[in-house]
């Protein structure tokens, strides 16, 4: 049963055209997905259809009854209000019942009668249908699970990223019969980011329809997939891959299509040139077929984001840090971490929200000082930002000014453009590249800041989350970028499929202020991690257990002395330097396969199957490397 049908919606602003002819039907319990480039009108598509916007034709209908909720980009909370209070107080029905019970509860308590029984029990039964006695707990639970640890953060002291978990919590915490999320996994972490996957796909009893450019989310949680394109919809079954192949092949369709209708053209002006003044009647139907052949039009090319960064020439040194510490006033970010960078190196950066992703970036360039440590940057290391919150832009600026002031050309990868060649790269062409940057989509600021920081020399790029609110032809081009870049990229990123197709090596921060380098991808960060935790565990307790004396060795301490190592011991003890320098050149030899930039578009098969490969290798070595410290300390111990 439909719980929304749209038919033929369109939508002009001022006087171009964004929405044309745009219909849908999202039925009861569908997880549907819409994509498309930014700038298409997603957005206010989906505003739409929540009625928060109006469409200037065409008509909706909705489910009597039902309801629909719109998670917005920049969402309008109360700012006087706790988190917690921001979103129980959306809870408008629940809160009138419990309410109402209360009264009713202390009317008896003055007066029984049959009446205000039956009047409690009905109250009752309302707060238990509109989510039960515990809902304020389950909200907590579910702010937790969002990455809202205070609870009691006044709305108005919080950032943006923070107001758009206030906003998700209050749609989860009382689901309607249609949410409509608009970029719900930007300003999440790994951890929020999956179990939203999770509560979509096994808990959430409506219908969803989900904007979003997240290409792992759009594959593990939609059951369709819309495209919109040049103001119109088109339906596809299945998640991201299922629409990739269903889009191939209906494009083919087209260009076949095309092909004819040019060819069959070709054929009839051909005969029409031979023919003379007076015509037939069939002669007039074989005119009518030609002219309805001119008329039809071929499907509309999808415009294609090319960037592109030389990449200034490295040293030796690139960056360093030695037994780095990064505070924020009292608070320890990052303990003693020690890390040197390598040309070709793509490392992405993991980690919960607010651990200290940023402020590595930096402590890297320099503008935040380390509280412990040294950090050495080579003389000629030139960094290139790409800062989260796109602070470079003035919003009162136009594209172009913002790009390259008032200059008429700009230098791009040697060669020199015109402002508007420049542009036109990034799908500003024409009169819009004097629209305001205040006026601009998410993903067209985005846009903006790239082509702003891509003029710069630059052979190490800092990226905070460069995926946020960039439609997937961007992000296609970025990981291009990113593969030929010949410099040194560190990319702090929620997008695991981001990740997957451009990491060399994966920083994860995890607890205690502690930063590990895991060699590969995403997916081999995820299936090296418990390894490597469970090698760390066996070696604390073997350690502990070297270290804790016995009670004879502390009566005698001249027999501990004469404790050695047993012969088999001393053997593996002697062959385990030569097979750790075995292990470490075979990795060696996958990474230098993995540093191919081309790898990853010429064979993604075989770029999988050397993830997985350095997974395994970088387990054994560690296994090899916690084996030869247990014997070594043991030896030194006995």
């Amino acid at each position: 049963m439909p719980v929304l049908d749209a038919t033929q919606l369109s939508k002009a602003f001022g006087g171009e055209p964004i929405l044309t002819d745009a219909t849908l039907t999202i039925r009861r319990g569908e997880r549907v997905g819409l994509v498309g480039n930014n700038g298409t009108g997603k957005s206010t598509l989906g505003k739409i259809l929540a009625g928060v916007s109006e469409a200037d034709g065409g008509e909706i209908r909705r489910r009597r009854g039902s309801t629909v909720a719109y998670l917005s980009q920049v969402p309008d909370l109360p700012e006087d209000l706790s988190a917690k209070d921001a979103v129980l107080h959306a809870l408008v029905d629940w809160r009138a019942a419990l309410e109402r019970h209360e009264s009713l509860s202390a009317k008896l308590a003055e007066t029984s009668t049959d009446a205000l029984l039956d009047q409690l029990q009905e109250a009752s039964e309302d707060v238990e249908k509109l989510g039960g006695w515990d809902l304020a707990h389950s909200a907590e639970a579910i702010m937790h699970k969002l990455g809202i640890s205070d609870t009691e953060q006044m709305i108005g002291s919080m950032s943006g990223g923070e107001q758009r978990r206030v906003a998700l919590a209050q749609i989860l915490v009382s689901p309607p019969d249609l949410a409509i999320l608009d970029e719900p996994t930007n300003h999440l972490d790994l951890d929020a980011i999956e179990w939203l996957e999770n509560h979509m796909v096994t808990a959430y009893p409506g219908a969803l329809l989900l904007i979003t450019h997240d290409r792992t989310v759009l594959n593990r949680v939609v059951t369709r997939t819309l495209e919109l394109e040049s103001g119109r919809l088109h339906s596809y079954e299945g998640g991201w891959e299922a629409y990739l192949f269903a889009k191939a092949e209906r494009e083919s369709i087209a260009a076949r299509t095309e092909s004819n209708r040019q060819n069959f053209l070709r054929t009839e002006l051909e005969w029409l040139r031979r023919q003379p003044k007076a015509r037939t009647g069939k002669q007039k139907a074989r005119i009518g077929r030609a002219e309805a052949a001119i008329d039809a039009k071929p499907m509309a090319a999808t415009g294609e984001v090319k960037l592109g960064a030389a990449g200034e020439r490295l040293g030796s040194t690139i960056v360093e840090l030695r037994n780095a510490t990064v505070s924020i006033g009292d608070r320890v970010l990052i303990r003693n971490f020690t890390m040197g960078l390598m040309a070709g190196e793509r490392i992405g950066i993991v980690g919960p929200n607010g651990v200290g992703k940023t402020s590595l970036l930096r402590a890297l360039m320099g503008e935040l000082e380390l509280s412990g440590g040294e950090l050495t940057v080579g003389k000629n290391t030139r960094f290139g930002y790409f800062d989260q919150t796109r602070s470079g832009l003035d919003d009162n600026k136009t594209i172009r000014e913002n790009v390259a002031d008032d200059s008429q050309y700009v230098t791009w990868n040697e060669q020199q453009l015109t402002v508007f060649n420049y542009l036109e790269r990034f799908l500003f062409t024409g009169e819009r590249i004097r629209q305001p940057v205040g006026s601009l989509s998410g993903g067209e600021r985005a846009r903006v800041a790239l082509a702003k920081m891509l003029l710069g020399k630059m052979n190490v790029l800092l990226l905070d989350e460069p995926t946020n609110d960039l439609d997937v032809a961007t992000l296609g081009a970025l990981e291009q970028l990113l593969l030929g870049f010949k410099g040194t990229a560190l990319v702090v990123t929620h997008d695991r499929y981001f990740l997957n197709r451009i990491a060399t090596s994966v920083l994860a921060f995890e607890p205690g202020g502690r930063v590990s380098l895991y060699r590969g991808n995403y997916d081999a960060y995820l299936a090296n991690r418990p390894a490597r935790a469970a090698l760390e565990a066996a070696a604390k307790k073997a350690l502990s257990e070297v270290q804790q004396p016995s009670p004879s060795a502390s009566a005698d301490p001249v027999a501990k002395s004469t404790v050695k190592l047993g012969y088999k011991d001393k053997r593996e003890l002697d062959g385990l330097p030569a097979q750790i320098e075995g292990w470490e050149a075979k990795i060696s030899a996958v990474e230098a396969k993995l540093a191919d930039p081309d790898l990853y578009t010429k064979d993604t098969a075989l770029a999988a199957e050397l993830n997985t490969e350095l997974a395994q290798l970088t387990t054994e070595l560690d296994s090899k490397m916690e084996r030869w410290e247990f014997l070594e300390t043991k030896r030194e111990g006995g």
